[in-house]
C-alpha cells in the first residue's frame, strides 16, 4: 500500500526527550554523541515496503543507527503481514518491531497478546505531536500500542496534464464530471484510467472514497465497525456508482481483463511511464514517489493530482491510511525497539523520509518545508488540517481475513466485481457473508 533529510535544530531537544524513554525504568538511551548505549545490538524490523519505499525507509533506519549505535535489519513481508509475522513468532524468530499497515491487524496482534504497550514517554510524545485520531487508531482496549509513522492521503487522483490538455478538459469538481472528462480523454485517443485490479486493496480504496462521500461519515464509521450490514442500501448504491466506471469500456485501460492484470506500480507506469496507456490513475499520495523515482516525472508539472471529487451531492472525501510501528513481546531487543519508536515519534525521524517524496507524516510538528516539493506539502497540509475529520481506510480497520488478505474477502470480491459489475446487490451479499464470518472470528 504501499522518504528525505532536513534536520531542524528545534527537533534535537524533542529527540533527546523522546529517546529518554526506557524499558522498565532502565537507563535512558543515548540520543547521539558521546556513548551510544545500543551499540552491538541489531534491531529486526518488518514491514510491507519494498522497492523505493524500502530504500527510503532504510534512510530512517540509518538515522536511528547514527543516533544510537544500534544496527538494523529490515524484512519485507509483502501484503500478508499478518501471516508472515505470525509464522515468525511461532518459529521463535519474532522481529522486534513491525510496521503494521492495517488497523485490523494491529488489533489482532494486540488481542493475541503479541504486543507491548508503548512506554509512557512515547505515549506523551504521540499525544503532543499527533492529532487524537491517530492515537485512537493505534489503541486497543484503552492502551496505545501503535505509533503511526507513515500516513497516506488516499483521496487523490493523479493525471497527465498533457492528456487533459489534448482532451480539452479541466480538473473535475464532481465524480460525474470526472467520468465525463474520462470519456473525453478516451475520445482523444487515450483510455481514461489505469486501474490496479491485480492488487485488491486499490479497489477497496475506490469503494471507500465513493461510500464516504455518498453515504456520509456516520454510515462510514458504522460500516467500518460492521454495525450495519454490507447489504445495506447505501452499500449497494456505492457499488452501483463504482460499477459505472468498471463497466464502461472507454474508461479503463485494457478493460476489466487488463485491469486485473495490472498491479499498483504498473498502473502508475501506464500514466507516467515512457509509453502512456492512460490519462489518470487513482490512488494515494504515494503515486508521486513512483512517478518521480521510477519514471523521472516532475511532480506538479508533468504529474499532477486533484482531490477525489464529491459523489452524488455529498462532501469530497478525505480517506487516509497509515503504517503503525508496534513492539513485539517476543522480540529479543526490547530496549532498542522502544528507543526506535521513541525516535519515530519525533519530527526529525519524519523529516528523513519527507524530503525524498512518496511519504506523508501525521506528525503535526514536522515542518512542511521538509517535503521536497509543493505537491507533497499541499497533500501533507490537507491531511494535517483534516485533523480528526479524516476517516481511516475502512478495509484496514477490518479483520485481516476480510479486509487485508490476498485472494479472499473484500479484496477478492471487489476483483470479482471488477470482472463483472452487473449485479451490485449480489456483490453486496457476498461481502456481507465474508464480513460476518470474519468479524465473528
Amino acid at each position: 500500500m504501499m522518504t528525505r533529510r532536513r534536520m531542524a535544530m528545534a527537533c534535537c531537544s524533542a529527540l533527546a526527550l523522546a529517546l529518554g524513554a526506557t524499558a522498565c525504568g532502565g537507563d535512558p538511551v543515548s540520543a547521539g554523541g558521546g556513548s551510544k548505549e545500543l551499540s552491538g545490538q541489531t534491531l529486526d524490523v518488518a514491514g510491507v515496503w519494498s522497492g523505493a519505499e524500502q530504500k527510503n525507509f532504510q534512510k530512517v533506519l540509518d538515522a536511528f543507527t547514527e543516533k544510537t549505535g544500534a544496527k538494523t535489519r529490515f524484512t519485507s513481508t509483502g501484503d500478508n503481514v499478518s501471516t508472515v509475522v505470525g509464522s515468525k513468532i511461532e518459529g521463535g524468530n519474532a522481529p522486534d518491531v513491525v510496521m503494521v499497515p492495517q488497523v485490523g491487524v494491529l488489533q489482532q496482534f494486540a488481542r493475541k497478546g503479541w504486543l507491548r504497550p508503548l512506554p509512557t514517554r512515547t505515549v506523551n510524545a504521540v499525544h503532543t505531536n499527533f492529532a487524537p485520531v491517530w492515537s485512537m487508531y493505534g489503541s486497543v482496549d484503552g492502551k496505545l500500542y501503535g505509533l503511526y509513522f507513515k500516513a497516506a492521503h488516499k483521496s487523490t487522483v493523479w493525471y497527465s496534464p498533457e492528456a487533459f490538455e489534448q482532451a480539452g478538459v479541466e480538473v473535475p469538481k464532481t465524480y460525474e464530471e470526472m467520468l465525463a472528462n474520462g470519456r473525453a480523454v478516451s475520445d482523444s485517443g487515450l483510455p481514461a484510467f489505469a486501474v490496479a485490479g491485480e492488487d485488491g486493496w486499490t479497489l477497496t480504496d475506490w469503494f471507500e472514497n465513493i461510500y464516504l462521500s455518498q453515504a456520509g461519515p456516520e454510515k462510514y464509521d458504522r460500516l467500518a465497525r460492521h454495525e450495519i450490514k454490507w447489504t445495506d442500501p447505501t452499500v449497494v448504491k456505492a457499488l452501483t456508482t463504482l460499477g459505472k466506471l468498471f463497466s464502461d469500456g472507454r474508461l479503463i485501460a485494457g478493460g476489466p481483463k487488463g485491469a486485473l492484470g495490472t498491479d499498483f506500480p504498473g498502473s502508475v507506469e501506464k500514466v507516467f511511464g515512457p509509453h502512456p496507456e492512460a490519462g489518470m490513475v487513482y490512488e494515494g499520495d504515494f503515486v508521486a514517489g513512483i512517478a518521480k523515482d521510477q519514471f523521472g516525472r516532475k511532480i506538479g508539472e508533468d504529474a499532477r493530482f486533484f482531490p477525489f471529487p464529491a459523489v452524488g451531492g455529498g462532501k469530497a472525501p478525505v480517506v487516509s491510511g497509515g503504517d503503525a510501528a508496534v513492539v513485539l513481546k517476543d522480540g529479543k531487543h526490547r530496549k532498542a525497539a522502544e528507543a526506535f519508536l521513541a525516535f519515530l515519534a519525533t519530527p526529525e525521524a519524519a523529516a528523513v523520509w519527507a524530503e525524498a517524496g512518496g511519504f506523508l507524516s501525521p506528525n503535526k510538528k514536522l515542518d512542511l518545508a521538509s517535503y521536497g516539493d509543493d505537491t507533497a506539502r499541499e497533500t501533507a497540509k490537507s491531511l494535517i488540517d483534516a485533523g480528526d475529520a479524516v476517516r481511516f481506510d475502512m478495509s484496514d480497520q477490518a479483520p485481516a481475513s476480510f479486509g487485508g488478505t490476498k485472494g479472499v474477502g473484500e479484496w477478492k470480491l471487489l476483483q470479482d466485481f471488477l470482472r463483472d459489475p452487473s449485479d451490485p446487490a449480489a456483490t453486496a451479499a457476498a461481502l456481507e457473508a465474508a464480513a460476518a464470518k470474519a468479524y465473528k472470528g
